[in-house]
């Protein structure tokens, strides 16, 4: 992953090395960040695709989308838009100098809007056919503990052990990309089996490494009340 990281950060680099002219600066903008935002907005919607791991294939993909775009606009606004970069004083950017409230405005309609409007397109025409939606949550530990409740939380470590508590709103749970941990504020005793018994006296919570969670459930309290009854 640091590998692959690594190579696409290198490639990025190389096209957007900080520009030291107002011409790079356009270059950067025309030729790059349209599909820079589709990129973004597809990979939020759709996830990521599996040709597209390596950093080259991705590169590659940013600066085709930016290409057809810029293609489409050359054949739409094309003169208008040279004529609003140039415009009528010296310099080769006269117009964007002179009125930049409106190129402002006309960069964020091309390199922002629309890009961004294309990706949600085409993840809507996936819905429409029935395909599978992408979830964005990376992980199902993510998923389990995202805007979660308080509970009682009983794991089984892979040396057998069970472990249990109350996850309330002084616990946390870490999210990915970090390693998966658990912290929960209150540790209660547990049977051999795993059922839930008293709070420990002068509990200040219990940590428990993802890495050595084999088996973790989410129980109410009406679940674990119904435990102690049986």
């Amino acid at each position: 992953m640091g590998k692959v990281a690594g190579e696409w950060w290198s490639s990025w680099e190389v096209v957007t090395a900080i520009p030291s002219t107002m011409q790079q600066v356009a270059i950067l903008v025309i030729l790059v960040l349209p599909g820079v935002f589709y990129q973004a907005v597809r990979d939020r919607l759709k996830g990521p695709v599996a040709a597209e791991r390596e950093p080259g294939n991705r590169l590659l993909r940013v600066m085709a989308v930016s290409a057809l775009l810029d293609v489409c606009y050359a054949l739409v606004a094309g003169p208008w838009l040279v004529e609003m970069a140039v415009g009528n004083g010296p310099g080769p950017l006269s117009g964007v100098v002179h009125h930049p409230r409106t190129a402002g405005l006309i960069a964020l309609l091309l390199v922002v809007a629309v890009p961004t409007g294309l990706a949600w397109a085409e993840a809507a025409l996936v819905r429409r056919r029935g395909r599978p939606v992408y979830d964005p949550v990376p992980t199902a530990w993510d998923a389990l503990f995202r805007r979660r409740s308080s509970c009682f939380v009983r794991v089984r470590t892979k040396s057998g052990a069970w472990v249990g508590g109350w996850y309330g709103r002084n616990s946390f749970a870490a999210a990915y990309p970090q390693t998966a941990d658990l912290f929960l504020e209150s540790q209660y005793r547990l049977t051999a089996d795993g059922t839930f018994l008293e709070k420990m006296p002068a509990t200040g919570g219990v940590y428990i490494s993802g890495a050595e969670v084999e088996v973790l459930e989410i129980l109410e309290r009406e679940q674990v009340h119904d435990e102690r009854e049986r």
